[in-house]
C-alpha cells in the first residue's frame, strides 16, 4: 500500500463532550465539533445489518484530527467489539486512513487476514469501513476515500484550531 498516514486518532468514551472538555484542558485540543446522532442509511457489522447510533466530538490537535466516540444504542458494533457493552472500559479505537478505493484497500486488508468489522454509509453516499487490526494493533483501522465534503470538513476543524470564542464544543449537523 502507498503511505497511508494517520488522519485521525479517535477514542471511545460515554460522553463525548467530557472527553473533548478534558482533552481540551490537558493538552489545548479543539475546539470541538459534536454531531449527535449521526445518521446512517447502512451498517453492517460483521456481515450483519443493525442499528447504529453514536455520537462524535472532532477537534484538531497538532496535525491530526481527534475524533471522541460514543455509542447512544445498545446491541453489538464494531465500538463494543472493542469496548464490551456495559464494560466501562474507554481508549483508541481506530486511526483513520484516506484511502483511494474503500471496496478495493477493505479487500486488501481483508486478504491479509484483517476481518471487516463495519461498512456504513451516510445519507449523502459517503461510505467508510472499520478494519479490525485489533490484534496486530490494538485498535481498528478507519478507511475512507477523500471526497470534498470530508476533506472540506477536515480542513474546517483544522483552521478553526486554537479558536475557542464560542467554547470548548459547538454542535454540527453531519449527513
Amino acid at each position: 500500500m502507498p503511505d497511508l498516514p494517520v488522519r485521525q486518532i479517535a477514542y471511545f468514551v460515554p460522553d463525548v463532550r467530557a472527553a473533548a472538555e478534558r482533552h481540551s484542558a490537558l493538552f489545548g485540543s479543539g475546539p470541538y465539533f459534536v454531531a449527535e446522532n449521526i445518521p446512517l442509511v447502512k451498517a453492517v457489522h460483521r456481515g450483519t445489518p443493525r442499528e447504529l447510533d453514536h455520537t462524535s466530538a472532532y477537534g484538531q490537535w497538532g496535525e491530526v484530527m481527534i475524533e471522541f466516540v460514543q455509542q447512544n444504542n445498545p446491541g453489538p458494533s464494531a465500538f463494543h467489539d472493542v469496548y464490551p457493552e456495559g464494560s466501562g472500559r474507554t481508549g483508541i479505537h481506530h486511526v483513520a486512513l484516506f484511502v483511494d478505493s474503500v471496496a478495493e484497500d477493505s479487500a486488501r486488508f481483508e486478504k491479509e487476514g484483517f476481518e471487516l468489522a463495519l461498512d456504513a454509509e451516510m445519507p449523502d453516499g459517503f461510505r467508510y469501513t472499520f478494519v479490525d487490526t485489533v490484534a496486530a494493533y490494538g485498535h481498528m483501522l478507519e478507511l475512507y476515500e477523500p471526497a470534498d465534503s470530508l476533506t472540506g470538513f477536515y480542513g474546517y476543524v483544522k483552521k478553526k484550531a486554537g479558536d475557542f470564542s464560542k467554547g470548548v464544543t459547538v454542535d454540527i449537523s453531519l449527513g
